[in-house]
Order: structure tokens, then sequence, then C-alpha cells
């Protein structure tokens, strides 16, 4: 028989509590059974992709989650799953990492490849961005931030804790592919105490260094 490509754990993420515009936008924008604020997800990224099919079925055997999300991109698989009992949804991570066995330290470690406060945007620029928008509107005036990483899952986090650091509004939420992309936007403190959150939120993950994004 052909012997299995080995499993990359490209990143896997714990949200303790879903803030309600990052749970609302992850609903209006899902496949699956819908979140809700207050509750706790994990979002867990592989390659090859295919196999989140694989682990999927193994965290629902289990544990008593919820999915969210099953998506297969050219290269890289996602999962989503959540519940209002977060030992379950932790429960979900260990059965799934020792799936495949690996643990936390395997992941990739974010790497920013934006980051970027823009003030006082124009209102033209602001229509553009609410043609393809998310989540909230952003409106001329406003000061918007722009963070795109890789591996993709590691913005579900960034999103959430800016949500909890201040009261911005989540306009662009990308989780899946080659890169995770957030738009946050509202008034000049708010927006700097959100960043702040991020780029701490983001330099706590452990991992390995991540390669360049495909």
């Amino acid at each position: 028989m052909p012997t299995s490509p080995p499993i990359t754990l490209r990143a896997v993420v714990h949200l303790d509590q879903m803030q309600p515009q990052f749970a609302a936008t992850s609903a209006a924008n899902s496949d699956g059974y819908f979140p809700v604020a207050g509750e706790s997800a994990l979002w867990l990224e592989v390659e090859p992709g295919i196999v989140v099919n694989r682990l999927l079925d193994v965290a629902l055997k289990a544990c008593q989650v919820t999915p969210g999300a099953l998506i297969t991109e050219r290269h890289y698989g996602t999962l989503e799953v959540h519940g209002e009992d977060q030992g379950q949804v932790l429960r979900a991570r260990d059965v799934m990492l020792q799936e495949i066995g690996r643990t936390l330290d395997d992941q990739l470690a974010p790497r920013i490849l934006t980051d970027e406060v823009i003030r006082q945007i124009s209102d033209h620029h602001a229509m553009l961005i609410n043609r393809t928008r998310a989540g909230m509107l952003v409106l001329g005036g406003d000061t918007l931030y722009t963070l795109e990483v890789t591996p993709a899952v590691h913005v579900t986090l960034a999103a959430n804790e800016a949500e909890k650091a201040a009261p911005v509004r989540l306009v662009g939420l990308g989780a899946d592919g080659a890169v995770g992309r957030l738009r946050l936007a509202g008034g000049d403190a708010e927006i700097d105490a959100a960043v702040t959150a991020v780029r701490r939120a983001l330099a706590e993950i452990p991992g390995r260094t991540s390669p360049e994004a495909r």
C-alpha cells in the first residue's frame, strides 16, 4: 500500500469566549452550525487539507462539541468546533492532536505579513471596503486597521482579542486559505488599544518558525 504523507499541523487556536461581533461574523459566513457569543471555540488548520474530515469525525465522536466549519482549500484544511463547555472544546483539541501525533509546539507560530493602521480614511475608500465586507460597516473618517497573518486561523484569536480590548467594529475576517485577513474600524484610541491586544496575543502563540506562505 502507498505510504501516506506526513500531516503538518499548521495552527490550532482556542478561543475561551467568543465575543459578540466575532461570533456573529463567523456565523454569517459559516456553512456549519452557527456559534453564538459566549461559547468557546477551537480552530485547526492542517496539511494535507482533506485530513480535516478524519479529525472532525474523531472530535465529534469523542466530545460534546458542534462543528462550525469544514473547509478544504488548495493546500490546507480548516475546521472549527464550538460549545458551551470549554472543557469539551479543549478535549476536542487534545483528541485531534493525538490522532495526528502532534502537540501545540508542533504548530507554526504566526508570521505577520501586514500590520497597518490607516487614519481618517476617505468616504470613497470606506464605500469600496463595504462592498466586500464580512461584518460591520466602515465609515469615512474612521481609523482602519488591516492585518494579514499566516497560518490563516491565527487571525481568529487576533479578532476575538481585539474585540475584548476595545469597542471597535469588526469589518472583515477571513480565516482560511494561505493567509488570514482582518479589518477593524473605529476611533483612533479604540483602534490603538485593539492593535496592542492583537500584537500581544499573536506574540504569545507558541510554535515553529512559519515558512513563506503559498
